[in-house]
Formats: structure tokens, C-alpha cells, sequence
């Protein structure tokens, strides 16, 4: 792709380094951007910006947040004894969008994915077991994406705290195996978050 402009060149090249972006979806963006008045790109920038240096990550769930405890593990109606196990922010607001589920939740930051150099110690998995080892969880949620490295992951946290005095379930199949959590529909994620069943009979079952 020719360019007649150093500067478009290197904003194209920038914006295409974002996920399911190509350098030609990459130019309609830019060349959107240099249609709009000057102030819109501004506050596109500012608040990238502000994003990058000023966001923090919950020291209770590791979820995404404004401040050190997310609004979620900061509400005093919400089961603190209640953990649901999620990959990324995108599961909490799925989960969230359903109005099901009134307990915390714990973010890994991904799943386990020895083929893409991701292993335990890459998530905040450590973090889990702790919290269930001083015993204040009266049970743990599994709602990872039911694929091969969903399952590993589910997998290796119950090795972790087998034998911890915690219930551990996972949200029932009503997810398809193979799908993303985050493409659910709300009502199949809800009623999956309520029926969920006891972790030790998906396994029976897989």
C-alpha cells in the first residue's frame, strides 16, 4: 500500500496493530479521523491517554477500575463469600448485562495456553487460591469459556484447592462447548449462571 503521506503511513500502521484491524479498515479510520473537526481527535487522544496512565486494576478481583477496589467488590450488598471465575472484563459485563449474579468475581486475565506461552504463573491464579485457603469462599464459580484451554484452566485451579472447604461449580452448558462467554446472548448466560452445576459432575461428563 502506497502512501502519499509519511504521517498517514505511520498512523495507518499504528491503528492496524489493534486486533481484527487491517491496514485498509486501518486508513478508513484515519481517513474519518482527518474529516472531523480537530477537537474530536483531541479527546480521542486524551482519553486513550488517560486510559493508559491512569487506569488501575482491582487488588480484590483484578477486574478493570477507576480506583483501587472496583465498584463491584466495593458494594456492601454484593456475597464477598461468592467468587465467580472469569478470563477478562469482557465476561464480567456479560455476566453483569444478565442481572443474575449478586456475588464477586475473580478476574484470571486470560487461560492457560501452553501452544501461546501462557501458563499458571502468566494469570492471577495464585491470588485465587488464597483467597480460597483462608476460607472466607463458600463457593467458586467456574464460567471460562468451555473450550480446551477453558477446561485446563478450570482444571488446574480445582488441583489447586482440592481439598479447601468450598463448593465449586460451573455455569451449566447452556454455552455451547467452543463458545466465547462474551458472545453469549444474555438470556442463555443467565439462566447458565443460575443452574449452574457441581464442578466434579462436568467433569464426569467431558
Amino acid at each position: 500500500m502506497d502512501f502519499s503521506s509519511k504521517l498517514l503511513e505511520n498512523a495507518v500502521n499504528e491503528v492496524s496493530q489493534l486486533p481484527g484491524i487491517g491496514k485498509r479498515t486501518a486508513l478508513r479510520l484515519v481517513l474519518h479521523l482527518l474529516k472531523q473537526p480537530v477537537e474530536q481527535t483531541q479527546l480521542l487522544s486524551q482519553s486513550l491517554l488517560q486510559l493508559r496512565e491512569s487506569i488501575n486494576f482491582c487488588k480484590n478481583c483484578h477486574n478493570i477500575s477507576d480506583t483501587e477496589v472496583c465498584e463491584i467488590c466495593a458494594n456492601p450488598n454484593r456475597d464477598e463469600s461468592l467468587i465467580c471465575v472469569v478470563e477478562d472484563l469482557r465476561d464480567v459485563m456479560a455476566i453483569e448485562n444478565t442481572s443474575q449474579y449478586r456475588g464477586h468475581y475473580h478476574v484470571l486475565g486470560g487461560k492457560i495456553s501452553p501452544m501461546d506461552g501462557i501458563g499458571p504463573g502468566d494469570l492471577s491464579i495464585s491470588s485465587l487460591v488464597e483467597k480460597v485457603k483462608k476460607g472466607t469462599v463458600s463457593e467458586l464459580i467456574f464460567a471460562l469459556s468451555s473450550t480446551m484451554e477453558g477446561d485446563t484452566t478450570n482444571f488446574y485451579i480445582y488441583k489447586q484447592i482440592e481439598g479447601c472447604n468450598v463448593t465449586t461449580t460451573t455455569i451449566a452448558r447452556g454455552i455451547s462447548v467452543g463458545d466465547e462467554l462474551e458472545y453469549a446472548d444474555e438470556v442463555t448466560l443467565g439462566r447458565s449462571i443460575l443452574h449452574r452445576i457441581p464442578f466434579e459432575s462436568s467433569l464426569k461428563n467431558s
